[in-house]
Parts: structure tokens; C-alpha cells; sequence
């Protein structure tokens, strides 16, 4: 018997080791009443009865009553078609029943099986009717009728009922099948039933007045609506895969408050082994329209709390495209959740929506989405979505916009008000054709423009304080939109591309990298040679360039002040160094500090001067010394900084003049003059050394 109580069905997790434990043997053997079936006799139980079916198919009009257990075996198929009702002895009963105000219901300790289906036999409930069951219902739980006679299945057990039905605790390892299109409705409590489902109609695999746990189950072929819900404060995690091979099967998930769905498995298209053991004979086929839509499969999120995987796993639940599954995300009692957490890349092939079944385009969808901060959690949403609400990427969690392959792009619907972005993680938009527009990003993870698609940032609400990196394609900035939080910028190729637009950019923090600025850039941080400037280039008081293996490039304007680090060029002295290559017309304006129109400066065992008017008139150019290379180079007025000035060594040792940089920059403190200063928050390792 089983028990219905307050208490979480946390408990059910008891019954697999409680039902797997022998019943107690009786002194006599079963008694076979295969005779009585046969002449569709009535059979009263007194003990364990055994009906050994003949080959073929025999309908039987007959009932069972009385007490006992119920043994079906043979080869062929035994067809009920009218109600029976026995209990097992009260000796053999493990539990009582507990009542309450609207009780739900909790198995602590199961009974042993009532019914058993052995291998090679088929056991048939009904006939296509609304009677055909066995079952003994002495709950009262409201809209739940508990079935207390358990049931093994090892061979086959048909479902050929219309109404609304339970088998109570199912175990066994055979099949269990429910034939399309009769509409009856099948409550599928808990067990350690370790076969096949077959639901082709309807199953509840979970309702408020009970919680589901089937451990064990193999697969499902879905070729219906399997519905999973949940009591109030309940966990339920189903870890099978589903498989469906007929047009218009779905999984309909809804959850109470507080309660949460876990679906470890994945929900595939079934080309091949039938109702025992359905597989798919190639992944890729999920991906591919197969004729007359048989392959699609759906999702329809209730105002449920959903999470995709358990952290052990990276096979999605749902693969496909648009075409081949549809995903709702619907408000009920309240907004869904969907949360993805897997330990390796997945990829989100179609759109979440918010439509009826197939039609999920029809309205967006109404809910959240989380990528959980598991290790190796690397999510690519592959289409566009279509969901109304926020996306959240937890720390240490990979979130990406597109596939980086033709046909698939992503992006996220930004229409709605529910719209944000919390990014704590890593946020990669990498798209091949299709252009994005983001507002609205938050958080204290990264940014990473990898497509070559041009992603926009827009408005105000561009708040995420992480790194900001261009590999491939154009970021741009729009409507207000800066990066004044972003930690650090960084173009990492010649086909990378920042667009300011025409409020320009403001370095805050640091810009480096080997790609394009369009726009103009102001300098209040670090800006690193190598880049290109289409635009001007104002350097603040606040500001310092540093050279790079390449110079600075400037199609604008370009006015200077702030500081200069030119370690780079004490590792490989040449004759002439290009600073900033300014390739507009203008006369470059300004200077570095302490750094005037021809100003010496020695870097390992090259004195230079500096000039603002090298090159083509107006780049800022080094240029060796040579009547003065031995001339002992100070800063302006300081005969301190002379003797401290840094030389480059070509041992084998490979310190370069890093020594003699902590050298300068320890007697410097103490005599160079505050105009020269560094400052102390960049070092002074690397700094320029300037004399007369």
C-alpha cells in the first residue's frame, strides 16, 4: 500500500531500494488458473495465481477479486476488458495510509508488485475502452486516484484504455506501450521500472498531488504529450532520453512554486528499433526536415522552472533547427525559467518562442534564460531568439551568439521590455552575415566581437565592467553607448574594427591591439601602438602612449600630451623609430611630457632625438644621433638623470636594459624634476629617458 502525507516526495527516492527487495515466499507454489481465463471465468485470488497465455491473442471478459498476487505469462497476449480489483494479503502489505488536508502523495515504502508481466508475454489493459484495468483506489486524494496494486513489467504491458488511470509503483525492465490517438491519460508515479515507455497518447509523469522519480527508465518514445509536473517545493530530474518518431509529440513541463524540473537526457527523432528500444541511426538527422515533418518535436515551458542538464553532460535536450523543434516559453502562475547547464559545448539550434505547439513564433516567449556557471559550460545559441525576458551568463559560463558558420547566426530578442543581459561570464557574438543590435548589458564579465557581422552596442545601459575584445568584424557603438567600464579594449587582428560613430571613444583603461578605430579616440589611459586611428587622436595630460612593434596610425588630427613608454624601442635599437605615423595633413600638435621638439634620449646604447615633424612632415619619429652617441644623456637640468640613463646589453643572459630602468627609476625618485615624473600608478620601468 502506499501512503499519502504533507511530507516532500523526497522520500520517494526510498522506494527503488525497498521495492527491489523480494517478497516474502509462500508455502505453496501459484496456482494456475489458466483453465478459468481461457472459459472466461471469474477468478477470486487466495494466493499467487499464475495464467500461462497461449500464442495469439485472448480477450478475456472475466474479472479478478479477492487477495493475492497475479502472475501473466506465456507467449501471446492476454486482452482485459472489464475492470478487476484484488489486493495483495494484509500480510504482505507494507504501509498504511495517513490522511490530511489535500494530502499528496508520498510512496516511503512500496508493496511488492500485485501484477507481474513476465518476459515474452503481453499483458492488455482494455480494448480500445474506457474499462480494462486492475486496480484497488482506496485514496480519496482529489483529482488523483492512487492504484495500489504495483505492477512488474518485464514483458509487455498495452495501455488500450480512453479514461484516466494508474498503474501505482511500476518496476520491471520490459516495455510499457499506450497506442496513438486513444486519448486516454496515463498518471505515471514512481519506480524503479527500468524498460521502455511508449506514451502514445498522454502520460502525467508528475502532477501537485505527486512527484515522479523513475531512475531507472531506459528511453521513452514520446508519440504524445508527456507532461511533467510537480507538487509545491519539489525537485523532480528525469534522466531518460526521449525519442519521437510521428509529427506532434511534446514534452509540456509545469512546476508549482518553488519546485524545479531537471531533464538530464535528450529528446531525439527515432529512425530505427521500434517501440523496444528506439534510437537514431545519425545526430545530424535531428538537424535535417525529414518528410512530412516526422522529426519534429517541441517543448512547451508552463510558468515552470526548467533546468537542461545537470552539470554532468554536455548532450542538449533539445538538437535541432527551426524546422525540426520548437521551444515555448510560456507564463502561467508565473514567468518560465530555463536553465542550461552542461559541462561542455551545446548548441541551441532554434529560437525560443512564445507561440501555441508549432506556431512558436507567433507571440515571444515569456521567460528567463540562465547559463549556469558550471566548468565547461560553453552554450551557442545558433538562431535568433524570440523570448521576451533576461539572459543571464554566471561566472565562469560561456554564452554565444552565433555559430560562426553560414546559417548559423543568433541574437536575442530586444523588442520587449523584460529585455537585459547580466553577463558575469563570457559573452561571444559570432556571427557570419547577420548584424546585431544589443542594449542593455550589465555584469563583470567579457565581451568578445568574433563574426564577421557587425554587432552594435547601444544607449546608456552598456554597464559590463569586463574585457572588451574585437578578433574579427566591427563592434560599434551607438546612442550613447561607451565602454568607460570596460576593464580593457583590445583589437587582436587587422581585420578587427572598432566603430565609434560620432561621439567617439574615451580610453578610460587601456586600447591595444593590431585593428581599426573608426572615430575619433581621446586618451585619459593607455592607448599601445599598432593600431589605426581613422579619425583624431587627442592625448590628455592623463593619457600615455606606448610604442608598439608598429607605430600608432592616425588618419585624423592629432594633439599630444601625457606620457610616453618606450621600452619597446631599448630592445631593438634602429636607426629611425616611428612613434605615431600621422597620415592626415594637419601639423601634429603638442608634445609628450617633457619630451619637446628635440629632445635627446638614449635607449640602450642609442642616443636619439625625438621629432614631431618626421617622416611625410607630421610623424612622430626617433631618430639616431650618431654626432652625439657617446654624449652622456640627462634629463632636462638633472645631471642625475644622466648617469642613470638606461643602455641595452646584448648578453647572452637577454636582461636588456631592464637594470638600468629600476635604476633610473630609483634614483629618479629622489632628483628628477616633476615635470619628468612618472606616475606611480604605470611604473617607471620603461618609461622615456630625456635629456638635451
Amino acid at each position: 500500500m502506499h501512503s499519502q502525507t504533507h511530507k516532500t516526495a523526497a522520500a520517494v527516492g526510498a522506494l527503488v531500494a525497498l521495492l527491489a527487495s523480494a517478497p516474502p515466499a509462500w508455502a505453496a507454489g501459484p496456482r494456475d488458473v489458466t483453465a478459468d481465463v481461457l472459459a472466461d471465468r471469474d477468478v477470486t485470488l487466495t494466493g499467487d495465481t499464475l495464467v500461462t497465455v497461449p500464442a495469439g491473442t485472448t480477450t478475456y471478459d472475466g474479472v479478478f477479486r479477492g487477495e493475492g498476487t497475479l502472475t501473466v505469462r506465456g507467449t501471446g497476449t492476454l486482452v482485459l476488458t472489464k475492470d478487476s480489483d484484488f489486493t495483495l494479503p494484509a500480510s504482505r502489505q507494507r504501509v498504511r495510509i495517513l490522511g490530511g488536508n489535500h494530502p499528496r502523495v508520498t510512496t516511503t515504502a512500496a508493496d511488492p508488485p500485485a501484477v507481474t508481466v513476465e518476459r515474452g508475454a503481453t499483458l492488455q489493459y482494455g480494448n480500445g475502452g474506457t474499462t480494462g484495468l486492475i486496480g484497488h483506489f482506496p485514496y480519496g486524494t482529489p483529482a488523483f486516484r492512487l492504484n495500489q496494486d504495483n505492477i512488474r513489467v518485464d514483458g509487455t504491458l498495452r495501455l488500450s484504455l480512453r479514461s484516466a488511470y494508474n498503474l501505482g509503483t511500476v518496476s520491471g525492465s520490459g516495455l510499457i506501450t499506450q497506442p496513438r490517438f486513444l486519448w486516454g491519460t496515463w498518471d505515471l508515479t514512481s519506480g524503479p521500472f527500468a524498460g521502455v515507455i511508449d506514451n502514445g497518447t498522454q502520460t502525467n509523469a508528475g502532477r501537485p498531488e505527486y512527484a515522479t522519480s523513475l531512475p531507472n527508465v531506459r528511453k521513452v518514445l514520446n508519440q504524445g504529450t508527456w507532461t511533467v509536473d510537480t507538487p509545491l517545493g519539489e525537485t523532480v530530474t528525469q534522466r531518460m532520453d526521449f525519442y519521437q518518431r510521428e509529427y506532434g509529440s511534446d514534452i509540456n513541463v509545469q512546476s508549482r512554486p518553488g519546485s524545479k524540473v531537471i531533464l538530464t537526457g535528450q529528446y531525439s527523432w527515432a529512425n530505427r528499433g521500434g517501440d523496444t528500444n528506439p534510437s537514431l541511426s545519425d545526430p545530424a538527422l535531428n538537424w535535417t526536415p525529414a518528410p512530412k515533418n516526422v522529426n519534429k518535436r517541441g517543448t512547451n515551458i508552463k510558468g515552470a522552472n526548467v533546468q537542461w542538464g545537470d552539470g554532468t553532460t554536455n548532450r542538449i535536450f533539445m538538437p535541432g533547427t527551426a524546422k525540426t523543434v520548437y521551444i515555448n516559453l510560456l507564463a502561467a502562475r508565473s514567468r518560465s525559467l530555463l536553465t542550461f547547464d552542461y559541462n561542455g559545448p551545446v548548441t541551441l539550434g532554434a529560437p525560443i518562442g512564445g507561440g501555441r505547439f508549432h506556431d512558436t513564433l507567433s507571440a515571444p516567449g515569456a521567460g528567463d534564460i540562465v547559463i549556469k556557471g558550471t566548468k565547461g559550460n560553453d552554450v551557442t545559441f545558433a538562431a535568433v531568439q524570440f523570448y521576451d525576458g533576461s539572459t543571464t551568463v554566471e561566472k565562469g559560463a560561456v554564452l554565444r551568439l552565433g555559430s560562426g558558420r553560414p546559417g548559423g547566426d543568433g541574437g536575442l530578442y530586444t523588442g520587449g521590455g523584460q529585455y537585459r543581459v547580466v553577463n558575469d561570464g563570457s559573452l561571444v557574438v559570432d556571427n557570419t552575415s547577420r548584424s546585431l543590435t544589443l542594449p542593455r548589458i550589465s555584469g563583470s564579465g567579457s565581451l568578445t566581437q568574433a563574426g564577421r557581422a557587425t554587432t552594435t552596442l547601444t544607449g546608456g545601459a552598456i554597464t559590463y565592467t569586463g574585457e572588451t575584445t574585437v578578433e574579427r568584424g566591427t563592434l560599434a557603438l551607438r546612442g550613447g553607448a561607451t565602454l568607460a567600464h570596460s576593464k580593457g579594449i583590445r583589437l587582436t587582428s587587422t581585420a578587427a574594427r572598432l566603430d565609434a560613430g560620432t561621439a567617439g571613444l574615451r580610453v578610460v583603461s587601456s586600447l591595444s591591439g593590431k585593428g581599426t578605430v573608426a572615430g575619433a579616440v581621446v586618451n585619459d589611459g593607455v592607448v599601445a601602438g599598432g593600431l589605426s586611428i581613422a579619425g583624431d587622436y587627442t592625448q590628455s595630460a592623463k593619457g600615455e602612449l606606448v610604442l608598439g612593434a608598429k607605430p600608432l596610425k592616425v588618419s585624423g588630427a592629432v594633439r599630444l600630451a601625457g606620457d610616453l613608454d618606450l621600452a619597446a624601442a631599448g630592445t631593438r635599437p634602429a636607426r629611425t623609430v616611428t612613434v605615431l605615423d600621422h597620415q592626415g595633413g594637419a601639423r601634429t600638435t603638442g608634445a609628450f611630457k617633457g619630451l619637446k621638439e628635440g629632445t635627446r634620449l638614449k635607449l640602450a646604447d642609442t642616443t636619439y632625438r625625438i621629432t614631431y615633424r618626421g617622416g611625410d612632415g607630421n610623424d612622430v619619429v626617433l631618430t639616431a644621433d650618431t654626432a652625439s652617441a657617446a654624449a652622456r644623456v640627462r634629463s632636462a637640468g638633472t645631471p642625475t638623470a644622466q648617469a642613470a640613463a638606461p643602455r641595452t646589453t646584448d648578453t647572452a643572459e637577454g636582461l636588456g636594459w631592464w637594470p638600468y630602468v629600476l635604476a633610473l627609476g630609483l634614483l629618479g625618485g629622489l632628483a628628477v624634476t616633476p615635470v619628468l615624473r612618472t606616475r606611480g600608478r604605470r611604473g617607471d620601468g620603461g618609461r622615456h629617458a630625456a635629456g638635451r
